[in-house]
C-alpha cells in the first residue's frame, strides 16, 4: 500500500512541477511576443517623427503601444507571481529537506559511535564466540553485514540529502534573481506607460481643440480610400472577364473555373485561418469593416481590407500559390498586385516596387514587391485585401493570427 502511495505522489508532484514550468514558458514566450510589438510600434514612430504626421495618427500609435505596454505589465505580474509560489514551495522543501538532513546525521553520528566502541576485531570474535549454536553465530554474521550495509545506506542518503538541499538553494537563488528582474522590468514598463497616457491626454486636448479641421481632415481620406477601392473593384471585373474570355464566357462576375483552378480554389479554402502574413513582420493599424473614428466619433471609416505596417523597405509576399492576374499603377495608391487562386484573389495594394508582371506563377511565401509609404502617415503601410470572385472577405479570418 505504501509503495503505491509513494507512485501516487511522485506522479502528482511531477505533473505539479510540469504544469507550473510549462505556464512559466508559455508566459515567457507571451512576453517576448507582446515585447516585439512593442519595439515594432516604436520602430515605426521613429520612423514617421520627422515626417510631420498628424495629430490623430500620433494619437493613434500612442494608443497601441499603451495597449501593447497594459498587456506587458499584466503578463510580467502572471509571471512574478509565478514564481511567488514556486519560490515559497521551494523555500518550505529547503526546511523539511534540513529538518530531514538534521536527523539523518544525529542517527548516523549515533550509529558511528556505537561502531566505534564495538569495532575492535576482538569484541567482534567475542560476540561471535559467545554464540550458543552454529545457527546463532551465522545469524550474528549476518547481522553485521547487514549493519555495515546500512550503515554505508545512511551515509549515502546524508550525501544524497545534502546534494538535493544545495541544488534546491541553487535553484531558490536563480528565482529570486528572476523575481527582481521581472519586477524591475515592471517598474521600468509602469513608468513609461504613465508617461505615454500623460502625453496621450495632452494630444486629446489638442484635438478636441481643432476637431471641425481634423473631421474634414477624415472625410477627405475616407473619399480617397473609397476612389482607390473603386479602382480596384474594376480591376478585379477586367480580369474576371479576361479570363472568361479564354473559355468563351461573357461574365464580370465570377471567374470560370477549369478543373486545376476548382482544385486550387478548394486547396485555398482549406487554409482559411492558416494563411501566413502577407509580410514578415508588423503591426495592423485598421482592420477589415465600418466603424466609428476611435478619436472623431461623428466620423465612420470604412475599410474593405487590412492596412499593415511594416518594417521600411518591407516586402510584400503572396499568401498562397497562385498566377498574377494583374499589375496596375492606381494614382494615390501607388502599385496594386492581384494574385489569383482559383476564384479567389489576394490583392497587395501601395507597393513602389514590383518584382512579378502579370502572367507570373508564384509560389506561397514569393515576394511580390516593395511596400511603400503611406503619404498621409508617413509609414510604410501595406494595404492587403481578399476576394472572392468580387465578394470582399475579411483578411483576419484568412490570416493566421492576424
Amino acid at each position: 500500500m505504501k509503495y503505491f502511495q509513494y507512485i501516487l505522489l511522485f506522479i502528482t508532484l511531477t505533473s505539479s512541477l510540469s504544469f507550473q514550468a510549462q505556464t512559466r514558458e508559455e508566459l515567457e514566450a507571451k512576453r517576448q511576443a507582446i515585447q516585439q510589438e512593442i519595439d515594432e510600434i516604436n520602430s515605426i514612430i521613429k520612423t514617421t517623427e520627422s515626417k510631420g504626421k498628424s495629430a490623430l495618427t500620433e494619437y493613434e500609435d500612442l494608443q497601441k503601444r499603451i495597449k501593447a505596454t497594459e498587456r506587458l505589465i499584466q503578463v510580467n505580474n502572471q509571471e512574478a507571481n509565478l514564481l511567488t509560489r514556486e519560490i515559497n514551495a521551494n523555500a518550505n522543501k529547503i526546511d523539511r529537506l534540513r529538518n530531514e538532513l538534521e536527523q539523518l546525521k544525529a542517527d548516523y553520528e549515533q550509529m558511528i559511535q556505537k561502531s566505534y566502541k564495538s569495532k575492535s576485531s576482538k569484541s567482534r570474535i567475542m560476540f561471535l564466540f559467545s554464540s550458543e549454536s552454529f545457527f546463532q553465530a551465522y545469524k550474528r554474521i549476518q547481522y553485521m553485514k547487514q549493519f555495515a550495509q546500512y550503515r554505508k545506506k545512511q551515509g549515502e542518503e546524508v550525501m544524497i540529502q545534502t546534494k538535493t538541499l544545495q541544488e534546491l538553494n541553487t535553484t531558490l537563488f536563480d528565482q529570486r534573481r528572476d523575481q527582481e528582474k521581472i519586477l524591475a522590468e515592471n517598474r521600468k514598463t509602469k513608468s513609461n506607460l504613465v508617461s505615454d497616457k500623460n502625453n496621450l491626454e495632452q494630444l486629446l486636448v489638442s484635438i478636441n481643440k481643432q476637431k471641425e479641421k481634423y473631421a474634414q481632415e477624415l472625410k477627405q481620406k475616407q473619399q480617397e480610400v473609397s476612389r482607390i477601392d473603386r479602382e480596384i473593384d474594376r480591376l478585379i471585373r477586367e480580369a474576371i472577364a479576361k479570363e472568361n474570355k479564354k473559355v468563351g464566357s461573357d461574365s464580370k462576375a465570377t471567374f470560370k473555373l477549369t478543373p486545376e483552378a476548382q482544385a486550387l480554389a478548394k486547396d485555398f479554402a482549406q487554409n482559411k485561418g492558416k494563411l501566413p502574413w502577407p509580410v514578415k513582420s508588423g503591426e495592423v493599424s485598421m482592420r477589415f469593416g465600418e466603424r466609428p473614428h476611435p478619436i472623431v466619433k461623428t466620423i465612420k471609416i470604412m475599410s474593405n481590407g487590412v492596412r499593415i505596417d511594416t518594417e521600411k523597405n518591407g516586402k510584400a509576399r503572396a499568401i498562397f500559390e497562385g498566377e498574377v492576374s494583374q499589375v496596375s499603377k492606381i494614382p494615390g495608391a501607388n502599385v496594386v498586385v492581384m494574385i489569383r487562386h482559383g476564384d479567389y484573389l489576394s490583392v497587395y495594394n501601395n507597393l513602389q516596387k514590383v518584382f512579378v508582371k502579370s502572367g507570373d506563377k508564384v509560389a506561397r511565401g514569393e515576394e511580390v514587391g516593395e511596400v511603400g509609404i503611406n503619404s498621409s502617415s508617413g509609414k510604410t503601410t501595406l494595404i492587403f485585401q481578399l476576394f472572392k470572385n468580387t465578394n470582399k472577405l475579411n483578411p483576419e479570418q484568412w490570416i493566421y493570427k492576424l
